[in-house]
């Protein structure tokens, strides 16, 4: 996976708690994606301010490689950043890691953009891509 870009990419913190840990000692792969959706949510706000409840985001697919395993009092850095955008579908990476920059997952998830009242699928227009650039 390519290096997020510094200018256009959102950090969160996230520590690691007892809810978070399964049965075999270590963060349940499905908070990953709850930590993925949190990121691209926090992170699109931030991009469309105002607009952002204009609009809505599905995924239709989540690609995750599981690099390293994060345990209890872990503190972490979820970093997510916009990718390829096209008129269908736009494509968000996420990257957790450790503070000191080791790798545990990398994330490639593809979202469809909605019209939030209707629920209908929108195509991704220029104005939503320039928003999408932020």
């Amino acid at each position: 996976m390519e290096d997020p870009p510094i200018h256009k990419s959102l950090t969160i913190e996230l520590l690691i708690s007892p809810e978070h840990i399964d049965d075999r000692g270590h963060v349940n792969n499905a908070v990953y994606l709850i930590w993925v959706q949190e990121a691209a949510n926090r992170h699109w706000h931030q991009m469309a301010g105002a607009q952002a409840n204009d609009f809505a985001w599905v995924v239709r697919r989540h690609e995750i490689d599981y690099l390293a395993a994060a345990h209890l009092g872990d503190r972490l850095q979820a970093i997510t950043w916009v990718g390829e955008t096209d008129t269908l579908s736009s494509i968000r990476r996420v990257r957790i890691q450790t503070g000191e920059g080791r790798i545990l997952s990398e994330v490639r998830t593809t979202w469809c953009l909605i019209d939030p009242r209707s629920g209908r699928f929108r195509r991704i227009t220029d104005p939503v891509k320039q928003l999408l650039e932020k």
